[in-house]
């Protein structure tokens, strides 16, 4: 319990990133052609058009990464106080929202830029409280 009164703040940081990666994933790869189809859409007009699968494939490889240093960050975290992996985590979650943003950008999606916000300054505080 005392864990819990120690350290909620990085817990709940790193169980929201978790849900929100994890959920992500998920929808990825239940849906694969039609996340295909929706970023194909999105991109049409821009000139990353020709590559959307490889950069589709390095934003999975980012959620991916990012999502398993989490989850092992929130466990060690759990078990003995360990929070370097949780702090790699929140880093990658930054650097993976940023390439995020740089596509939202070109794309000249600027609602969907915006909203990236929230989730890289929780990631930009998950990264402050664990170094």
């Amino acid at each position: 319990m005392r864990l819990l009164t120690t350290h909620h703040t990085e817990l709940l940081i790193l169980t929201f990133l978790i849900i929100t990666y994890g959920i992500s994933l998920i929808e990825k790869f239940a849906d694969w052609k039609g996340t295909v189809a929706y970023i194909r859409e999105t991109f049409e007009n821009t000139f990353v058009s020709s590559f959307i699968k490889p950069l589709l494939a390095i934003l999975v490889f980012l959620e991916t990464i990012t999502l398993f240093f989490l989850t092992v960050g929130l466990f060690q975290l759990f078990r003995g106080n360990e929070n370097e992996n949780a702090l790699i985590g929140c880093t990658y979650s930054c650097y993976t929202i940023l390439y995020m943003l740089i596509g939202q950008r070109v794309a000249k999606d600027y609602q969907g830029a915006t909203s990236l916000a929230v989730y890289f300054l929780i990631s930009v505080f998950g990264v402050y409280i664990l170094v």
